[in-house]
């Protein structure tokens, strides 16, 4: 059976809005991946706010290495993430769905790709006063 895909032809993607910031999300989907340097988490959230990204989502990482558990320990304690899982060290990705909080993102580009980079977490309770602050700080140095 044949499909017809307008602009398939053009091969150039679509030009989607990077997503730059803050954000109050929901974690959608996650799954373990086994690497035998860098084992990883990729993370698919869903944007509640702010309101105009109100319903889109992103996908990120966040590596399972020794060197880089520091980053996911921050994230599940600050995603309020079981913490008698968390004692037995274990992730239950079952139990990663649903959780709330906000993440500051970033688009990185490494060898020609982009990727998503999670840079920080807060707990989904502190929200509002990160948009505020960093609302504030945005006019400080629009002022200089």
């Amino acid at each position: 059976m044949k499909r017809q895909i307008p602009g398939l032809h053009s091969g150039q993607q679509p030009t989607a809005r990077p997503l730059d910031g803050l954000f109050l999300v929901r974690v959608d989907t996650a799954s373990y991946r086994w690497h035998p340097q860098k084992p990883f988490l990729v993370l698919r959230f869903v944007i509640l706010e702010p309101e105009p990204f109100a319903t889109h989502s992103f996908s990120g990482r966040l590596y399972c290495s020794e060197r880089a558990l520091w980053k996911l320990n921050w994230f599940l304690r600050d995603f309020a993430y079981d913490t008698e899982l968390l004692g037995k060290d274990q992730v239950d990705e079952k139990a990663l769905l649903n959780l709330r909080g906000v993440v500051r993102t970033s688009l990185v580009t490494f060898n020609g790709r982009s990727y998503q980079n999670l840079e920080g977490f807060a707990p989904a309770g502190e929200w509002e006063e990160l948009l505020t602050s960093s609302a504030t700080r945005l006019r400080h140095d629009h002022d200089l």
